[in-house]
């Protein structure tokens, strides 16, 4: 259980998995976290935004806010799932052509953990270029769950984990990505 008030982003990418997001807010919201969703713009055709906004209660957004929009509190921690290829070695360069990721070069810079849960298939997964992605965000403590045993591309195109992570966490198979991200957060 985490600490009252705190706030827990969670960054979502355009990818298949990104539609059940949901269960991700309601294991955070059930540890107590209070819950900002940011969306990625491409991620907006992925997900229920009205109803990720009413079991938030909070807008979901995607982009910078305005001067005269209210500012949204700090997060406390990051969770990016599903992250994407393009996330994924964007984070790792500095890029910020998105309020996501704008948000995502910052938070190492701030103390902010953040945990990333890679949804990508294998002929990407593979590629050296996201191979040292991982290895650079690893280094700045960004904790990336990607490699042997974690999920990936068999758990977005619906086949069986590699390692039978759903039962290890003690959830269902649907929870089981998530309730592991949450998890690796609570690892501090």
């Amino acid at each position: 259980m985490t600490e009252p008030g705190k706030v827990l982003y969670v960054i979502v990418c355009a990818a298949g998995a990104a539609r059940d997001v949901g269960r991700l807010v309601a294991l955070a919201q059930d540890e107590g976290w209070i819950v900002q969703i940011v969306a990625t713009p491409s991620a907006l055709d992925f997900v229920d935004v009205p109803t990720l906004e009413r079991q938030t209660g909070r807008p979901v957004r995607s982009r910078y806010r305005t001067p005269d929009e209210p500012k949204p509190p700090r997060a406390d921690a990051i969770i990016v799932a599903p992250a994407t290829y393009n996330t994924v070695n964007k984070f790792a360069q500095g890029i910020t052509d998105t309020y996501a990721l704008g948000l995502l070069a910052e938070a190492p810079g701030l103390g902010i953990p953040v945990v990333v849960l890679p949804f990508v298939n294998d002929a990407l997964a593979t590629r050296v270029p996201f191979r040292r992605s991982v290895e650079s965000l690893r280094a700045e403590g960004v904790r990336v769950l990607a490699g042997p045993g974690s999920y990936g591309s068999k758990a977005e195109s619906g086949s069986e984990p590699e390692s039978g992570l759903a039962a290890a966490e003690g959830g269902s198979r649907e929870n089981a990505p998530w309730a592991l991200a949450l998890k690796e957060l609570s690892r501090g």
